[in-house]
């Protein structure tokens, strides 16, 4: 069985785009959720192996949710997706504990590479 994900996306579409993705790369998305305050709670439930975190979401952003979520699980394996032009957001993710980034519009393989990257 393939590792397990959890996609944080406040876009139902981009979530489906990812789940197609990660389901054809052999993963298993464990969850989803559409903002940052949902995510921190379905991460202490699912534990997924990785989560996949937008940055722009409402309530709470993907910065605070990935601080919460490491506050919580210091081991938590964290890759934020971004639209072009959010390089600082993307560098304080990073700081803040985020594996790699990907960026929107996804390309397949890209995200293959940074969620088996994560995952090592």
């Amino acid at each position: 069985m393939g590792a397990t994900v959890m996609i944080v996306d406040d876009a139902a579409f981009m979530r489906m785009m990812l789940k197609d993705i990660l389901n054809k790369g052999g993963f298993v998305v464990a969850g989803e959720a559409e903002n940052g305050a949902v995510s921190v709670e379905k991460y202490m439930e699912l534990k997924p192996d990785l989560t996949i975190m937008d940055i722009t979401m409402p309530e709470m952003d993907g910065l605070q949710a990935v601080k919460e979520i490491r506050n919580r699980d210091p081991k938590a394996k964290i890759i934020m997706c971004s639209a072009m032009g959010q390089q600082a957001m993307v560098i304080e993710a990073i700081q803040s504990g985020a594996k790699d980034f990907v960026v929107k519009p996804f390309q397949a393989d890209r995200v293959i590479e940074a969620v088996t990257k994560a995952l090592k």
